[in-house]
């Protein structure tokens, strides 16, 4: 008889076999977040050079407090662009440095 704190009766799943994740997948998981980790970085700098030259000044300006806050808004847009698809950045990066990992 099964004690009623049995770790099977608890979660059935719990003794199951599991899928392990291969080093190569590790490694194209983690050469991916790279990627996309830089092309948000990318596309931030780029969009704060996008809205540099833009002036904030009139009856809806938002003076110091918009200038103070447009970084984490270009923060925020690279991220939801690279979430959406991206441009294709992070696609190349991530060829080229499972590329490089592989030759060494």
């Amino acid at each position: 008889m099964t004690s009623p704190l049995s770790p099977a009766l608890l979660s059935p799943t719990l003794l199951s076999p599991t899928s392990t994740a291969t080093a190569q997948d590790m490694a194209r998981s983690k050469a991916r977040d790279a990627a996309q980790k830089f092309e948000t970085q990318f596309l931030s700098v780029m969009f704060q050079q996008m809205f540099a030259g833009l002036e904030t000044d009139g009856p809806f300006g938002g003076g110091a407090g918009e200038e103070m806050f447009r970084s984490l808004m270009t923060d925020a847009m690279a991220q939801h662009t690279v979430k959406a698809g991206g441009v294709g950045i992070a696609d190349t990066i991530q060829r080229e440095l499972l590329k490089l990992q592989e030759s060494n």
